[in-house]
């Protein structure tokens, strides 16, 4: 496969008549949700093959999440339902200019109790890259299991991306995040930071300052998305800014996981692995990034995360090159 997710899979409640209070709505209208889930449909609707491996509830949510991700072509066959917890909800409440606001409903909720037995490490290997975020890793068996996750994809040469994706409320003890990001980023070929997570995750306070704490970290690829200003990437000793297109923004929830999976579709239709980063040029990075930030401003002009990812013929680019050198 192209792309192994792992992570939360959540059901995103969206509003019917955004602008309002999550107190305020009237109606809701259930969707896939989560990070990781996310960029797995994205992946999958640019053309490339991708799975889910995470925990969802034994209920019919968890079903609901099961079922839309499998139609959109992301095997689900290692996204484990269990009756420990709940799937996960989050309401999503829209602000003017499409800014959220977020109630969330997951205490204990499913998506925690991933588990080192969760990983196959025969499926894991099938994959090009794969690709994490942080909002499942609460419980210590679920950190053990990421990390472990992706310190065998860095032994096995693969691309690995982490998009921490930060929701800090939702930690009881931030601090334990921050160990687990100490522990995850080294790991990592690819990590994309959103302006406003550069100094809880890397101590930070500038882009161009957070860019060279991951490469201290041996990072190849950091990179941090600056909103309606675009992208700011680094890739071998350059500093490489591509501006975001404009967009009519309705909703900017999923924008960095429709960056984060146009990204990593063109990165696999060029490389196989991990060493084979160094064989791009900064051009051709340069030109991966632009097209990530087109895809992200597609999804802004939808409302919810998944709806805006686009397909591949609503994205022309150079996609379709031959996978790997």
């Amino acid at each position: 496969m192209d792309v192994l997710c792992a992570g939360e899979a959540l059901v995103d409640f969206l509003p019917l008549d955004p602008g309002r209070k999550v107190k305020d709505v009237s109606a809701w209208r259930p969707c896939p949700g989560g990070s990781p889930a996310n960029v797995a449909v994205g992946v999958a609707r640019l053309g490339g093959s991708s799975a889910m491996l995470g925990v969802v509830g034994r209920d019919e949510l968890g079903d609901f999440l099961r079922e839309r991700l499998a139609g959109e072509g992301v095997d689900v066959s290692h996204l484990r339902q269990t009756a420990e917890g709940k799937t996960g909800l989050v309401f999503v409440a829209l602000g003017e200019g499409g800014e959220r606001s977020f109630a969330h409903y997951r205490t204990r909720s499913a998506e925690f109790f991933l588990s080192p037995e969760d990983v196959d490490a025969a499926f894991v290997a099938r994959a090009r890259a794969v690709h994490c975020g942080t909002n499942s890793l609460l419980f210590p068996e679920a950190r053990r299991a990421m990390v472990h996750l992706f310190q065998q994809a860095a032994a096995r040469g693969q691309i690995a991306c982490c998009d921490p994706n930060l929701r800090l409320e939702v930690w009881p003890s931030p601090g334990e995040l921050r160990e687990t990001l100490d522990r995850l980023f080294p790991t990592c070929s690819v990590v994309k930071l959103a302006q406003d997570e550069i100094e809880f995750s890397t101590g930070e306070r500038t882009p161009e300052g957070a860019l060279s704490a991951l490469e201290r970290l041996g990072v190849a690829l950091p990179v941090v998305t600056l909103g309606a200003g675009g992208a700011l990437l680094s890739f071998a000793g350059r500093r490489l800014h591509v501006p975001a297109p404009a967009a009519k923004v309705v909703d900017t929830t999923g924008a960095g996981d429709g960056f984060v999976s146009a990204l990593l579709y063109g990165l696999t239709r060029r490389c196989r692995g991990r060493a084979d980063l160094a064989l791009l040029d900064p051009g051709e990075v340069r030109e991966l990034g632009a097209l990530a930030c087109r895809a992200a401003s597609r999804v802004c002009e939808r409302l919810g995360a998944v709806d805006g990812l686009p397909r591949a013929p609503e994205l022309p680019g150079p996609w379709h090159a031959a996978p790997g050198r």
